[in-house]
């Protein structure tokens, strides 16, 4: 049986996700899926619209068989930092495929770049390219030496993270249904941002997303977030020992909190080249959540099964490793029931409980 892996934090799920899934199963029939998932907050510094705990049982029912958290700590960094982890616990979950969507599909292509220069020399362009003032993701690019769109930029991260590993695991980039940004379109499948935004202007999402999940999509309290993050950096000592917050930043969060009255115009008043806003909210995220620079120094020593079928509940049993468990420990379960404590402030959705139970949803049911 193959043991197939996916990287998703499912902002919302959409049309597009059961793509995904409904592609693994007919390429792969008789397999295992193995899902890591990104939980209350994500890489590109959102909060998700879904919990995570309501996007578990969203996966299972379309054809997920055993879901990995991929930790806080981890899932609010950047790319290199995000693939790594979530490979390292599909890894541990012996997967031997990891299928991703991909602009180019080019898996060649990919691993080619990837493979074409040490984490040491890539790690040194890219911070040559930062010192210029070049964003990151151009930086990126640059380093790589060749442009490429954000799925594709993910997929070399995840290449590489196998080859760190040295993981038994081969890629497989399957064709996006479309571009990545799509916010104009109108298909059945776009992005979830583009879901997103739809949601903003009032618009109706039924065409995007199944009619299953459309219950579980919460409206984020901004205002809320807003104010928790403004006392927090007015009466926080020590901004600079939170995870990034560099060069200054501190008091430049300072000064211009006072004037702000949202998070967007906190955002384009500290924003520049080279701190774009993906990594300002994710920096803001860390603030919020109190994560610090030295907890990156805490290795992930294990990670928690959200939930599984009879199949996938099988397959852990196949596996030998005391690092995928019911209940976190150390700084990760703080932060993880941190986490928890402000989606709910954020969200008031009840679900969080789940998080001080430490038992996975356990789900044989169909497909809605």
């Amino acid at each position: 049986m193959k043991k197939i892996g996916l990287i998703c934090e499912y902002n919302p799920f959409h049309n597009g996700h059961v793509y995904h899934i409904d592609t693994i199963k007919e390429m792969y029939p008789d397999s295992v899926l193995i899902l890591v998932l990104g939980s209350y907050f994500l890489e590109r510094g959102d909060v998700s619209i879904i919990s995570k705990w309501n996007k578990t049982k969203i996966a299972l029912d379309y054809g997920v068989d055993l879901v990995i958290e991929l930790p806080t700590l981890y899932g609010t960094n950047s790319a290199d930092y995000f693939a790594y982890y979530a490979v390292r616990a599909l890894s541990l979950a012996e997967v031997d495929t990891i299928v991703f969507g991909s602009e180019s599909s080019d898996i060649e292509q990919l691993k080619a770049i990837a493979h074409s220069q040490t984490e040491e020399e890539f790690d040194e362009r890219v911070k040559d390219h930062l010192k210029n003032g070049t964003n990151y993701p151009t930086s990126l690019s640059k380093s790589l030496g060749i442009t490429l769109k954000s799925n594709d930029l993910l997929g070399v991260s995840y290449i590489k993270a196998i080859k760190k590993l040295c993981a038994s695991i081969d890629p497989v980039a399957i064709q996006r249904t479309n571009d990545f940004r799509d916010d104009v379109l109108d298909d059945a499948i776009v992005s979830a941002s583009n879901v997103r935004k739809k949601i903003k202007k009032g618009c109706s999402i039924d065409k995007y997303i199944p009619k299953y999940d459309r219950a579980f999509i919460n409206r984020i309290d901004e205002e809320k977030m807003f104010s928790l993050l403004k006392y927090r950096i007015i009466t926080e000592k020590h901004l600079e020992r939170f995870l990034g917050v560099d060069e200054g930043l501190e008091n430049k969060l300072k000064k211009e909190i006072l004037s702000s009255q949202t998070l967007e115009e906190l955002i384009e008043k500290i924003k520049s080249k080279r701190y774009t806003t993906s990594r300002l909210k994710r920096m803001l995220i860390h603030i919020l959540l109190g994560i610090e620079k030295e907890d990156m120094n805490t290795d992930a020593e294990a990670y928690r099964i959200l939930g599984f079928t009879e199949k996938g509940k099988n397959h852990l049993k196949s596996l030998n490793t005391d690092k995928l468990r019911y209940k976190m420990q150390g700084r990760s379960e703080e932060v993880e029931k941190n986490a928890a404590l402000v989606y709910y402030e954020l969200t008031g959705d009840a679900s969080v409980e789940m998080d001080f139970l430490n038992k996975p949803i356990i789900n044989e049911r169909k497909r809605p």
